[in-house]
């Protein structure tokens, strides 16, 4: 039997949950791993090698480790301009409201969108993809809400579609428009929710821009209701639904998004445990979001305990946006994840693959090393998987492969 390519001479942590009783990583060291036509056609010992496999291409990795290619599922990548000056102006003492008064906050990131052209964004977020890729990612979600305007939120999601075509990388969308409501808006949040409804959702639908909707449910963001508005519209589309939800209060978030079926709920800071149990009965992902506790100063933890008890799958991801979190470096967010939320490093390894796919409605080809799933592999020159999470600043990458087809969303 042919094959495209076999690795041999490497360890895999696999995350694949059927080979993790007592080993959280999955792991099969002196291993190999053949690929043919995008997918994962074999996987173990190498002493257990099919002697009826011919690959055309054999790979010596040389006691290097493979894990699955990491899965960044929530990121803002898409924008224009940055806020380096607000960064600098609230470490002077400016409060938000201030530098929201003089056109700044994320009134200042919608202008800067909207003027750009389409080569112009996806020519800036090219670069920040480029630097996820670089650490490994080799799936990533990527939102508008930069735009709240019918043709700004499209071009958005249309420059997200674009970069697909520049990495070896595999993209999904999600339209975002009920982010914040627009300064045309103002006094009006239900006429905006209605245009995100009736047109916004409508239009990336037809247009097979969206893979997902998502929604800001927050006290400066859309009410519950506003939100289960938003979702609604989602459903009538068949487009799965995801939240930013309980991030600066309690507002019933993680309840909502799971009476929607939501793939995640992100951000969850102030969630209760009730939200966490509804969570655990819906199977949404929890994703946490490291990056915009530490940039923000956060003190309130999101309830990593009740979580674990409840057996709620916890994905990591870099939330990459210019207000409250710049950062294009999930490896880092893997160290912030422990550090800051005590994760495990085999369970924010898990959070940034098996755990990220589901967060994407990806759980049934990406984010673990198995027979028949998509090749995405990224390889280290590391002793241990859990070198991954231990040392921030640096990057053990020595070669990403992108093998694997895409048959989810994008």
């Amino acid at each position: 039997m042919s094959c495209e390519s076999l690795w041999i001479n490497v360890g895999l942590a696999t995350f694949d949950p059927r080979a993790l009783p007592g080993d959280p990583y999955g792991i099969i060291e002196d291993a190999a791993l053949a690929v043919d036509q995008g997918r994962i056609l074999w996987l173990g010992p190498r002493a257990e090698l099919p002697v009826k496999f011919q690959p055309r291409l054999v790979h010596d990795g040389k006691g290097a480790w493979i894990t699955p290619g990491l899965v960044d599922c929530h990121t803002h990548l898409v924008y224009a301009g940055n806020r380096a000056n607000e960064f600098e102006a609230r470490l002077e003492g400016i409060s938000y409201a201030e530098i929201a008064r003089a056109g700044g906050g994320i009134a200042a990131t919608v202008a800067a969108t909207r003027r750009a052209s389409l080569d112009e964004l996806v020519s800036s977020s090219s670069a920040r993809l480029a630097r996820l890729v670089a650490e490994g990612v080799t799936t990533i979600e990527i939102k508008s809400g930069y735009g709240l305007t019918s043709a700004s939120e499209l071009q958005m999601l249309r420059a997200a579609r674009a970069l697909a075509a520049l990495y070896p990388v595999h993209i999904t969308t999600t339209l975002l428009a009920a982010h914040a409501l627009p300064a045309e808006f103002e006094g009006r949040p239900e006429d905006y929710v209605s245009l995100v409804c009736d047109e916004m959702i409508p239009d990336a639908a037809r247009l097979g821009l969206a893979d997902a909707v998502d929604a800001f449910c927050e006290t400066i963001g859309f009410s519950e209701a506003q939100t289960a508005r938003v979702f609604d519209a989602a459903r009538r589309f068949r487009l799965p639904v995801k939240l930013h939800a309980d991030q600066l209060s309690d507002g019933q978030g993680a309840a909502l998004a799971a009476r929607f079926g939501a793939l995640s709920a992100d951000h969850l800071e102030y969630t209760s445990a009730a939200g966490v149990a509804a969570l655990a009965k819906a199977k949404t992902v929890a994703v946490l979001l490291p990056g915009a506790f530490y940039f923000l100063r956060e003190k309130q933890l999101p309830p990593i305990d009740a979580l674990r008890r409840e057996g709620v799958p916890i994905a990591v991801a870099t939330d990459c946006n210019p207000g409250s979190s710049p950062c294009t470096s999930l490896l880092l967010m893997l160290n912030m994840a422990c550090t800051l939320f005590r994760l495990t490093p085999a369970e924010a390894l898990a959070g940034a693959t098996r755990s990220a796919a589901l967060a994407l409605g990806l759980g049934h080809c990406k984010g673990r090393l198995a027979p028949g799933w998509d090749a995405d592999l990224a390889i280290w020159q590391v002793g241990h998987p859990r070198e991954l999470c231990y040392a921030f600043g640096s990057n053990p990458l020595i070669e990403s492969v992108y093998a694997g087809q895409a048959h989810g969303p994008g």
